[in-house]
Parts: structure tokens; sequence; C-alpha cells
């Protein structure tokens, strides 16, 4: 018999589609040094497949608190770390990211906000919970970029209406706002006056007042749903004394049930509604499970588990010379 020949391909001449499948396994670290191979290679490494989340929920600052705003201090190998890390992150996903996911503890300067916000043109889903260290014409320069957002996770801050301002005037097409920390009626005058088509809105897990969410209820004429879950509700007592709302009337409850999604828990037994009352409204998130603050009773808007490019192997990325 004669010798066989092999007749499969070699590497650099699989199929887009094939390598995609194979290169959705690796990690940040391992698609790195595999987009360098070749033309071929790099071009499956920053396929839309791969690249649609970009979860760095497991990427935090080290950082101190402090009595000056932005009241937080971060250590420059910290910022240097997550430099490098967006650098080979953008590099590699060529602008083909659509979502991407911030820790809580993970805070920002605008540098690395204008940088993402360049190279990421398409993406319509950001999650970034913490703005201490964000100016407020960092972020509005960001959201201009991002003409396609959709969906927008942030913190309370103290003057609302800009942002609102800021996705009404860019984003024609957002329709999802999530709030993590207070909502007042400062907060909903914002959203309601700027934002009037909004379609899901969720304050989980956040101090809200009532004249807020009655505002929420009464002039968002297109929202379907709603999520006020574990939200430590309250309203000012002619005494001047908070008056903490443990069931909804009657009132607030018949304009709720127009909404095609209503999630609302305010019990005593459950645990998440006892962990806002004894951090008395402000959730510190770090006394919890790791994946307690990614959650959301809201489908769309949940997190569920963290997404395999940046993993726990992915430490070796962020050491710093």
């Amino acid at each position: 018999m004669g010798e066989s020949k092999w007749m499969g391909k070699r590497w650099e001449e699989m199929d887009t589609d094939v390598l995609v499948k194979i290169f959705k396994e690796l990690n940040l670290v391992e698609l790195s040094p595999v987009s360098q191979v070749c033309r071929l290679w790099r071009l499956a490494c920053s396929d839309p497949l791969i690249w649609g989340t970009l979860d760095f929920g497991l990427l935090k600052s080290n950082f101190i608190q402090t009595r000056a705003s932005p009241y937080i201090w971060v250590d420059d190998r910290s910022d240097k770390r997550l430099a490098k890390i967006l650098r080979v992150a953008m590099a590699i996903s060529r602008g083909n990211v659509n979502c991407m996911i911030f820790h809580y503890n993970l805070y920002m300067k605008d540098e690395h906000l204008h940088y993402i916000s360049q190279r990421s043109p398409n993406l319509k889903r950001l999650v970034m919970p913490a703005w201490n260290r964000i100016s407020r014409a960092g972020i509005c320069q960001a959201i201009e970029r991002w003409g396609e957002l959709e969906s927008l996770t942030m913190p309370t801050i103290g003057h609302p209406p800009y942002i609102m301002e800021g996705l009404a005037n860019s984003c024609k097409n957002f329709k999802e706002l999530k709030i993590m920390g207070s909502f007042d009626l400062l907060f909903a005058s914002a959203v309601t006056t700027y934002l009037p088509k909004l379609k899901v809105l969720s304050l989980r897990c956040s101090k809200v007042t009532m004249g807020a969410l009655q505002c929420v209820l009464n002039s968002l004429e297109h929202l379907e749903v709603l999520n006020i879950s574990h939200c430590l509700l309250f309203e000012m007592a002619t005494n001047g004394r908070r008056q903490v709302i443990h069931e909804l009337d009657n009132k607030a409850l018949e304009r709720a049930s127009r909404l095609r999604e209503f999630h609302h828990c305010q019990s005593r037994q459950c645990v998440a509604c006892q962990r806002m009352m004894l951090d008395e409204g402000i959730l510190r998130w770090y006394r919890y499970e790791d994946w307690f603050w990614r959650r959301d009773e809201v489908r769309s808007l949940d997190l569920k588990d963290y997404g395999r490019l940046f993993g726990a192997q992915c430490e070796m990325l962020t050491s710093v010379d």
C-alpha cells in the first residue's frame, strides 16, 4: 500500500466560521497572541460573535475612600493596569463590542472612557455603576459618540438632567435605564422630561422617594417595565422625619397594573429587603455575594454569570511593571 496522505486543511486555511467557534472558548489573555498569528486569525479573533459582550465584572480598582471629592483615591498602578487591559481589548475587538460591563468598584478616569468610546462606536449597552472620577464633560463626550446606545446602568449623580439630556440628543434608540443608588424627584423629573419614551426602568435596591415613584408612574406613558424590587421607599412626614413605606397604596398599584411588567418587593422576610433596611437604603454591595449586584428581576438587565473573555485567569494580564 502506498503512503497515506493527510487531506485535512492547514490551520491558516481553515474557514473563518470554524476559527470563530474555536476562539470563542479563549479569554482575553489567550486571544492576544492568537490574534497576531496571521491576518485570517486576527479577523476571526475580532468577530462580533466573540465580542458581543465584554464583561469586566471581575476587574476592580485598588482604592481607598477619602473625605474630599471625588471621595476615592486610586493607586496609579491600578490605572495603568486598566489602561493596558483596555488597549488589548479594543485592539483585538476592532469596534465590534456591543455591550460593556464594569464592576461597581472599578473607578475609571476620563482618559479611559475617552479611549473606549472612540474604539467602540457600536456600543448598545453600558453597565458602569461608578462615576466618581468621570467628569461631566467626559461622560457627555462619550454619550455623543455612542449614538446606538440603548441601555445604561448608572449610579446616582448630583445633577442628573445633563446626562438625561445627552441621552435624548445623541441616542435616538435609547430605551432601558437602571439606577443604582438613590432616586429622588429631581432624578425622576429629569428622566420624564428628557426620556419620555423610555420603555424599561429598574431602580432595584435603590432608595426611592414616593414623589419620584409617582412622577414615573404618572408621566412615562410609554413605560412597559418597572422594577422597584427591594427598594427602600420613603416620604417625608410633616415633622421632617423620613417615613418608610412598606406597602404601596391602591392608586400606585392601579397605575402600575397598566405596565407589561411591574416588579416590586418590600417584604420584611425578603433577604434583599432586609439588607436594604440594614444599610439604610444605600446598599453596601461589598458586604454581600459577588454576584448580588449583577442580578435584576428584569430579564434584559440581569447580568447573569461572569463572561469568559475576562475570567480569573486573566489576572496575569493585569500585572504592571
